[in-house]
């Protein structure tokens, strides 16, 4: 029978083992449940991250979670193109309207300013990423995007003025769509011959901010900053030779040819001789557009001859790449391309075909959707997807937004 004690602690014990497994039960389901919880909460949260950084607006609640599910199911990268497919996402059309827009304005404009209107230039890159026209032949190509005929309130293209594109951007145009904004050949619509034209760079706005004045050395200069990432500054290299620095470059600045010799050298030594492709185009500020003349040499290519008369005459528009060798060679040129030629798209093909532009485009989406510079891993993953899906732009941006969408 046992003692009192006893009975009475066989009595309290006894329960125990129930209890204990109805907390444990209680504990587990608890589990059960929060646990899923938790992971849905944080693809949720990314594929808002995604979607913000892309697009600028909020999502709907149908895409957000349309994108949750791609995160989920371990599509980080379908989620952030579902976010810029217009026929996926209504509110897509941020990303081509501001989002892209702010990416290229800056680099149609000496200031490199966000806020110029929409131009030729910028409308050319938006409709070149949306419809993942390889980017390499943004320097070359003989394409331009413009509105289509019929839109309300939008006034016909010229080649004279800008007021198409503004127009385009005060009626908020849906740009994400195919039948608003339509590529076509810059050369017929500018009326040019097609060996005069080179991408963006004969653009109306690119012509109008580089080709304007000057001799042409700044259509040169703000290309490599804007699509190579190097100003003339870093690209100094004293050891090119210098038989094409053209008559008005003084070898004496100042009186001390030292200042030539030791940094005037550095810069106009591999310029020029580049620069010279641009040899038949100008800006024409009594017409409003560019001007291409082939087989003319511009005048401004001949002026000041007397600051030093034996320098290097242009007689064409034969350019060639002395960078190739050297320290520039680190911009890696490619193989498969000779390094010379005439006019500005071979010239443009040359700048375009480069490592150099590859690191600069995926440098410039990460910034544009993350905010910040990419460290070495992110950009190098970045320059994979650009040269191994053809140049599409849309994908990088796609990559480059999920590289920041948190964890």
């Amino acid at each position: 029978m046992g003692s009192t004690y006893e009975r009475k602690q066989r009595n309290t014990a006894a329960p125990c083992p129930a209890r204990w497994r109805e907390r444990l039960a209680a504990a587990l389901a608890v589990l059960c449940f929060a646990a899923p919880a938790a992971a849905g909460d944080l693809e949720r949260k990314q594929a808002r991250r995604i979607h913000d950084r892309l697009t600028g607006v909020p999502p709907t609640a149908a895409v957000l979670s349309a994108m949750e599910d791609r995160i989920v199911a371990g599509d980080a990268v379908g989620a952030a193109l579902l976010a810029i497919d217009p026929a996926s996402n209504p509110r897509a059309s941020s990303f081509y309207n501001v989002t892209l827009k702010n990416f290229a304005t800056p680099w149609t404009n000496e200031a490199q300013s966000v806020f110029d209107p929409l131009n030729d230039y910028s409308a050319t890159v938006i409709g070149m990423i949306r419809d993942e026209v390889p980017f390499n032949t943004l320097l070359s190509a003989d394409l331009v995007y413009v509105g289509a005929g019929g839109l309300s309130g939008v006034s016909a293209y010229s080649p004279a003025s800008n007021a198409h594109y503004e127009d385009l951007e005060a009626r908020n145009i849906d740009l994400s769509d195919p039948a608003n904004l339509v590529a076509d050949s810059q050369s017929l619509r500018n009326g040019i011959p097609a060996a005069g034209v080179a991408g963006v760079m004969t653009t109306r706005a690119a012509a109008q901010a580089f080709f304007i004045d000057g001799t042409n050395r700044a259509m040169f200069r703000f290309t490599v900053l804007n699509h190579l990432c190097n100003d003339l500054e870093q690209l100094k290299d004293t050891t090119r030779p210098a038989d094409r620095i053209r008559q008005d470059v003084s070898r004496s600045p100042g009186g001390d040819s030292r200042i030539y010799l030791n940094s005037c050298i550095g810069c106009h030594a591999g310029m020029d001789p580049m620069t010279q492709a641009f040899a038949y185009h100008d800006w024409d500020k009594t017409q409003g557009r560019m001007v291409y003349t082939p087989g003319q040499v511009r005048p401004k290519y001949l002026i000041n001859a007397d600051n030093f008369e034996y320098g290097y005459v242009t007689t064409d528009d034969r350019w060639d790449n002395y960078w190739r060798a050297g320290q520039n060679a680190v911009l890696g040129w490619s193989a498969s391309l000779p390094g010379g030629g005439n006019g500005a798209a071979s010239l443009g093909e040359e700048l375009a075909n480069s490592q150099a532009f590859a690191a600069c485009q995926a440098r410039k989406a990460y910034r544009t959707v993350c905010l910040n510079e990419p460290d070495q891993a992110r950009l190098d993953t970045l320059v994979g997807v650009l040269t191994g899906q053809n140049y599409n732009m849309k994908q990088v941006f796609a990559v480059a937004a999920t590289q920041c969408m948190g964890n």
